[in-house]
């Protein structure tokens, strides 16, 4: 009997719009009216995240930032695992040396050093998960949905590393060349020291510390209920999501999942634009 169910955000709870779809928010209800536990697991710090779920009338605890922070349902947090800002240091330096955009998450929100190279991004996003969307259309969609998911703007981001009072979690790189730029630096990065470097699309690399995963942080959701893996349902699409779905004793791969994600999971439902997640909880509702 599934007793907490997991759910991804980007390409999986949120479909090409960056939206929850009614048909979505419906199943989650649905599920947390039986009794069960939904919880987002997301590389989105809160802040970003909590928007689009408050425009869906959905309120839950959070994983986020790919489990470097945990909330609970009233936004408290549970829980943070920070990347030390030595290691930091070297991991922005590598980004800026190899001339590529990257985002810092941090104890007190996102902060981006380039608000050009934010929007495109995120454009670049929206037009990855929706092809049919003209890059100029994502454009305007990524600077309308940017009002409201609170981001930063620092000259620099060496200047956060010296502030005593804030904690580094995340630092997430892009490049529109995807995996061809991004693998190298990726190895690079891991002779850095204990580093967990996933990615949420193919176009980035997320950079947390070790401890700081998914999977990990939903396990400790779970042993806090004195719920047992077995009960516990993962959705996802992409490798950051993998170790949930390790962890998970029912787990569903998105259909516009990654190979790697649709090899590991018990179940395939529907892709984002279909109501994939939904399918899923009602699938795994009626479950033994």
């Amino acid at each position: 009997m599934i007793q907490i169910i997991a759910s991804d955000m980007d390409g999986t709870l949120l479909n090409d719009k960056m939206t929850i779809s009614p048909q979505n928010a419906a199943a989650i209800k649905k599920a947390q009216a039986q009794g069960v536990h939904f919880v987002v697991a997301t590389g989105r710090e809160r802040k970003e995240a909590w928007p689009l779920l408050q425009e869906a009338g959905i309120t839950c605890p959070m994983i986020t930032i790919n489990g470097a922070q945990v909330f609970d349902e009233a936004g408290k947090q549970l829980s943070a695992t920070p990347i030390p800002k030595e290691l930091a240091a070297r991991v922005i330096r590598s980004f800026k040396k190899n001339h590529l955009y990257c985002e810092v998450v941090t104890s007190r929100g996102t902060y981006s050093d380039n608000k050009a190279s934010r929007i495109e991004n995120f454009a670049q996003l929206l037009a990855n998960v929706n092809v049919d969307t003209p890059f100029k259309l994502a454009v305007s969609l990524a600077s309308a949905r940017m009002e409201i998911m609170n981001i930063q703007y620092t000259d620099s981001y060496f200047d956060l590393l010296t502030d005593p009072h804030l904690s580094i979690l995340k630092i997430v790189g892009f490049s529109a060349d995807g995996p061809q730029v991004l693998d190298p630096i990726k190895q690079e990065m891991l002779t850095f020291g204990p580093l967990s470097i996933t990615s949420s699309s193919s176009n980035n690399i997320e950079v947390n510390i070790k401890d700081a995963n998914k999977g990990h942080a939903l396990a400790t959701f779970a042993d806090s209920l004195n719920i047992p893996l077995d009960n516990v349902m993962a959705v996802g699409d992409n490798n950051n999501d993998v170790p949930m779905l390790k962890v998970a004793g029912v787990s569903f791969a998105m259909g516009n999942g990654s190979t790697e994600v649709k090899k590991l999971a018990n179940y395939i439902t529907d892709i984002n634009t279909a109501d994939g997640v939904a399918k899923a909880i009602e699938k795994a509702l009626t479950l033994d």
